[in-house]
């Protein structure tokens, strides 16, 4: 892990001075590979899939850990929209005239060695890479022993892409050990690692908040809530609750609780039932909501529990409020601060929850799914944020930058 540590140190230097075309030439290289080897990335995927069902993985687990044609397509793409974006590395903002005569400004500037700790989902090794690359940092990735096949394989095409735009191979490495000591080792070298992103289950990042010596990115659960106003469009409604639940169920943007105005509960959940229904959607509700529900198959009553749980599974709270200050006192209190989104056509109503919900993603009209780097236009993401201080919400290319500042004088002294 030293000798990790002290080339992505060293090619960190060389990435922070890379020119922007040099950059991009990386990226485009590396979505040219990863289309040229879909099949070969598809049988080492299916290497770790078939690892991972005989080991039990839980089906949330295997979902995250499946590579589809669509997500190598994806993965690709997302490169090609980091090399379409901006450069933010140079980039100089707020250059102000003092009193003395000096100006100031700030230039922004890469973070320098990402360390990103991360289960399942092969898809963060590109995403990752990516975004470090045209950030200007290095990166070290340490991938879930049940990705190994496909992370490595993955990882050698991103080399050949830096190394065909002469950029350095150890700009990002993948830790080719599945030894749990790594972590270890990673979370306590802040002589060459300047940030963490852990991106995995709760377990793995409640033990890294523990333990890291290294300031981290980070979010601990994603407990996501839908509102359903009683001026909501049902239209609408319908069919943002579903999806929000029912696209995927293992990931950090699905909705846990379903929250509804007790005026139209009635005309509501029923036919929300029936779309839940389908795919056997679990139904933990509370007292006014399970004597709508009282016939559906699926039922359980909810716990005081059940409000501070991600699930990530086919399972759903469900509570009814009597208006949004409620549905906003109950978002803050049990949200974890990821995303959350009210179904309304009032507009002072859907203004007063933007304003008021304390997440890192606030929606309107909108399915909680989309909570996500790619669809925010960032290319990819390389984690969500709920904290406050640095970034917040999907960490794109900004998330991987700091500022300086500037101080351009002409002989002045201070006296």
């Amino acid at each position: 892990m030293n000798t990790v540590g002290i080339a992505a140190r060293k090619a960190s230097r060389a990435m922070a001075k890379a020119d922007t075309a040099s950059k991009n030439r990386a990226l485009i290289l590396i979505a040219a590979a990863i289309r040229r080897d879909a099949a070969q990335l598809t049988a080492a995927n299916q290497q770790d899939l078939d690892a991972a069902v005989a080991a039990g993985l839980a089906p949330a687990m295997l979902d995250r850990l499946h590579l589809s044609d669509k997500a190598i397509a994806t993965m690709a793409e997302g490169l090609e929209q980091i090399a379409a974006l901006p450069d933010p590395i140079g980039e100089i903002s707020n250059m102000k005239y003092r009193p003395s005569g000096i100006q100031v400004g700030q230039m922004r500037v890469p973070l320098g060695v990402i360390g990103i700790i991360y289960e399942a989902r092969p898809n963060v090794t590109v995403d990752a890479a990516g975004l470090c690359i045209k950030s200007g940092n290095a990166t070290i990735l340490r991938g879930g022993s049940e990705a190994i096949h496909c992370n490595q394989a993955l990882a050698k095409l991103v080399q050949e892409g830096l190394a065909g735009a002469g950029l350095p191979a150890e700009a990002v490495q993948i830790i080719a050990t599945t030894d749990r000591a790594a972590v270890g080792a990673m979370i306590t070298m802040p002589q060459y690692i300047d940030v963490i992103v852990p991106r995995g289950g709760k377990g793995l990042i409640a033990r890294l908040i523990e333990e890291s010596t290294v300031p981290m990115i980070k979010h601990l659960d994603g407990i996501c809530h839908v509102y359903i106003d009683d001026k909501a469009d049902l239209a609408k409604a319908l069919p943002i609750a579903f999806n929000a639940k029912c696209h995927r169920y293992g990931t950090c943007n699905t909705m846990e609780t379903l929250l509804v105005a007790r005026s139209i509960a009635e005309k509501v959940l029923p036919e929300l039932a029936k779309l839940y229904a389908d795919k056997q959607v679990e139904l933990r509700c509370d007292a006014e909501s399970k004597k709508i529900l009282i016939n559906y198959p699926y039922l359980k009553d909810a716990t005081e529990e059940d409000w501070h749980t991600e699930y990530l599974d086919a399972i759903l709270s469900v509570k009814l409020v009597a208006n949004v200050d409620e549905a906003i006192d109950h978002i803050n209190t049990y949200s974890s601060q990821h995303t959350d989104t009210i179904i309304t056509e009032d507009y002072s109503r859907a203004m007063q929850f933007l304003r008021e919900v304390d997440s890192a993603s606030v929606m309107v009209n909108a399915s909680t799914r989309f909570a996500d780097g790619f669809e925010y236009g960032l290319g990819a993401e390389i984690g969500i944020s709920n904290d406050k201080l640095h970034a917040r919400g999907p960490v794109g290319l900004e998330g991987l930058t700091s500022l300086k500042y500037l101080v351009l004088g002409h002989g002045e002294v201070r006296v």
